[in-house]
């Protein structure tokens, strides 16, 4: 089973973080940054910082454990914000669109499906229809 609401909430969380980390990681190295980080620096830190806020806002209300969903959603941010700013060095100009994108989806999805805690759901029935 697919969990689209967590893989959005970590995606706006790894994506946030990158946008919120690429300035001091790319000035530490020596990386290029694009215009938007190097002329208005905010716009990008606030755009990762309300991703970021969205996505563990999403986690805490799933769950805190380590292991439990909240906690997968967490760890799973981390890493994706490490790989995507440390190893492929795309975090500058990307995230700019793709943060924001999971974030509003994060929040259409939230607000479609009500309170994410995890449900345990009963079998569903299957319809079967005669042809004939």
């Amino acid at each position: 089973m697919l969990d689209m609401p967590a893989l959005l909430a970590i995606a706006a969380l790894g994506w946030g973080l990158s946008l919120v980390s690429y300035r001091f990681v790319a000035s530490r190295r020596g990386w290029p940054v694009g215009a938007l980080h190097a002329d208005l620096p905010a716009v990008p830190m606030i755009i990762g910082l309300f991703a970021v806020f969205v996505a563990l806002a999403f986690a805490s209300a799933r769950g805190g454990g380590l292991w439990d969903v909240g906690g997968t959603i967490i760890l799973f941010g981390l890493l994706l914000a490490f790989f995507w700013t440390g190893f492929l060095r795309v975090g500058s100009q990307i995230s700019l669109i793709l943060a924001p994108i999971a974030t509003a989806l994060l929040i259409f999805v939230w607000q479609a499906i009500g309170n994410p805690e995890v449900r345990v759901e009963a079998p569903v029935k299957s319809l079967t229809v005669q042809v004939g």
